[in-house]
């Protein structure tokens, strides 16, 4: 684990680490691979590729596949079953780090070592100190950040599993550094039930709202959901602060002696003004008028995290909205250098020292590029099948191959026991900080949508909302979030938008207007490729639905997922349902629908 003396040296020295790192990008590459090679050579895995006992970076390249997830799971669960995690990397498995699965389909395992952990620890470490040179003050009051655990659960070999957050915040690392300068207590942080966890973290940070410099959370979804879950209990808040007793309800022990240490007596001065505050119509702005030191927010708003930028901006006016570095369950990738960037202009910078990283070229408009092919290859338990794999026609290239503007699959080799390994990612290359290429998140590599021949992305998707979204600015309505679905019940099949709306001025139910809420999905539809209008034209699919849900209804959808294995703190909001229990969420919060003119194109 990262000691107090690592993580002094980057606090202290972290221009020079971030220059050092990224002047030889390309040398570090190297270098990782090479230590990932002769650390990992020997595994059942890796050795079936090696069979002349040559270890090197063409010999890597040329006879280790790429692959996905599927390919390794084999392993992965007899590591899990009980056998020693050798077969796939020789340093031992701390534990093993599950992905959310609400953006690419399953829950994965992921294995984590105490080595892999101080490598990625890195990449926040770096990312805070690049805000904290930007925004002075940072280091002189506290921050007020919602973090959420989920239980864990153990493995038949003894290894537990749990989300990477909360085995983040149970390392004395987080608890003795970080947690220190959070308005929200440990035990708060830790407790499992996300409705007591949410309130005491909001109550003390009202409590501590003359200290708190800093707002944010993981993920802004999370401060999205935080922000309704405060209109709905800022009443009750306020007469805990008022009386100076916390609500009989909260009854998690951990959160009641944390915060009723905090809460030490009644003080109805603070409670009147929260309540005026809160009690105004709009909530535009409230951010500063809640916290009015505030000089940041800070919160992952890129990939589908983007639909949250409008609503964060809104609550936050005048507070920059700082995404600070992009990662994954699999690997860390890179942070942002320039904090004051737009959310929808944010760029991350590469960190050579994590992983291994190559890059498949895909097609500019962010699409795949790839063909299906069989390879033979040895199988998890020794004997040789047919594999079916996905490569691109172009082949991979290295971090130093990278041209400007040119669109790609990320491919991570980790010291874990990944090896090319396709996380899903497609990046845009935007520009270079010294040797180390900068890039834009452009989507998961899935298709959202699919009718037919129609193939449509999340950035497609995104696209055409962003561009519909203008007709209600003028209307005082905001999109809050959204999500979408292939309906094929009937023939043909169209597809179907799930819109949440919120007022500017107040939190008033808006009124629909059938007509600008048709001109959205013509709007929409006109955003669409070539394919999809051909497909429209010729009847292959109908006209595109929009369904406008009551406030609420994509917080019972998190909950929902949350049931499921998901996390409040690494919740990432499906652009595209396909479950039918999150299907019939979304309907039964309907509140209007509406279709596009059936004769469009």
């Amino acid at each position: 684990m990262a000691d107090e003396t690592e993580i002094k040296e980057i606090y202290e020295n972290g221009m020079k680490i971030l220059e050092d790192l990224t002047s030889n990008a390309h040398e570090i590459q190297d270098q990782v691979l090479e230590e990932i090679l002769t650390r990992n050579a020997g595994t059942e895995y890796l050795s079936r590729f090696f069979l002349n006992g040559q270890v090197d970076k063409q010999n890597f390249k040329t006879n280790v596949p790429i692959v996905t997830y599927d390919d390794i799971k084999p392993y992965i669960d007899r590591i899990a079953g009980g056998e020693p995690s050798s077969i796939l990397l020789a340093d031992p498995i701390i534990q093993f780090i599950q992905s959310t699965g609400t953006s690419g389909g399953q829950p994965k395992l992921i294995p984590i070592t105490a080595k892999s952990f101080k490598k990625r620890i890195m990449e926040p470490l770096l990312a805070e100190f690049v805000m904290k040179k930007c925004f002075t003050g940072l280091d002189e009051g506290k921050s007020f950040f919602l973090y959420f655990s989920k239980p864990g659960m153990e493995t038949p070999s003894g290894l537990m599993v749990s989300l990477y957050t909360t085995f983040y915040f149970k390392t004395g690392f987080f608890q003795n550094g970080l947690a220190k300068f959070c308005t929200s207590p440990i035990e708060t942080i830790l407790c499992v039930d996300n409705k007591q966890s949410m309130y005491c973290q909001l109550l003390t940070s009202l409590l501590g709202r003359d200290e708190v410099v800093w707002i944010g959370s993981i993920f802004a979804s999370v401060l999205a959901r935080s922000f309704k879950f405060l209109e709905d209990y800022w009443k009750e808040l306020c007469s805990n602060i008022r009386t100076g007793c916390l609500s009989d309800w909260i009854i998690d022990p951990g959160c009641r002696n944390a915060v009723s240490s905090i809460l030490t007596g009644p003080n109805p001065e603070m409670a009147d003004l929260i309540e005026q505050i809160c009690g105004d119509k709009s909530w535009e702005g409230i951010i500063k008028k809640l916290w009015p030191k505030a000089k940041c927010i800070s919160a992952i708003s890129t990939g589908s995290m983007s639909q949250y930028v409008s609503l964060l901006e809104f609550y936050g006016v005048g507070v920059p909205l700082f995404s600070p570095h992009y990662s994954s369950s699999e690997s860390g990738f890179g942070i942002n250098l320039n904090p004051l960037s737009t959310p929808f202009d944010v760029s991350y910078t590469f960190l050579p020292n994590i992983s291994y990283f190559e890059f498949l070229p895909v097609n500019k408009d962010g699409g795949g590029n790839a063909r299906e092919f069989e390879l033979r290859s040895a199988s998890a338990t020794g004997s040789s099948e047919v594999m079916n794999e996905t490569r691109t026609v172009d082949e991979p290239v290295d971090l130093a191959s990278v041209k400007l503007g040119q669109y790609y699959e990320v491919v991570v080799t980790t010291l874990t026991g990944l090896y090319r390994y396709r996380v899903g990612d497609v990046l845009k290359v935007t520009g270079f900080y010294n040797k180390s290429p900068q890039f834009q998140f452009v989507e998961r590599k899935n298709v959202v949508l699919s009718i037919d021949l129609d193939k449509t992305t999340e950035a497609d998707l995104s696209k055409a909302i962003t561009k519909a979204e203008l007709v209600l600015k003028p209307l005082g309505l905001m999109l809050a979030t959204f999500s979408s679905y292939a309906c094929t019940s009937s023939t043909p099949g169209r597809y179907v938008l799930f819109w949440e709306l919120k007022m500017k001025d107040s939190n008033d139910i808006p009124t629909l207007d059938a007509k600008k809420m048709e001109e959205c999905c013509r709007i929409v539809e006109e955003s669409f490729d070539f394919t999809y209008k051909s497909l429209r034209k010729a009847d292959v699919i109908d006209a595109l639905e929009l369904r406008v849900v009551k406030r609420g209804t994509f917080d019972e959808l998190m909950d929902f997922y949350v049931s499921k294995g998901a996390s409040i703190s690494q919740y990432k909001p499906p652009s595209c349902v396909k479950s039918e229990e999150a299907i019939k969420i979304l309907n039964s919060g309907m509140v209007g629908k509406f279709f596009s003119p059936k004769t469009l194109f």
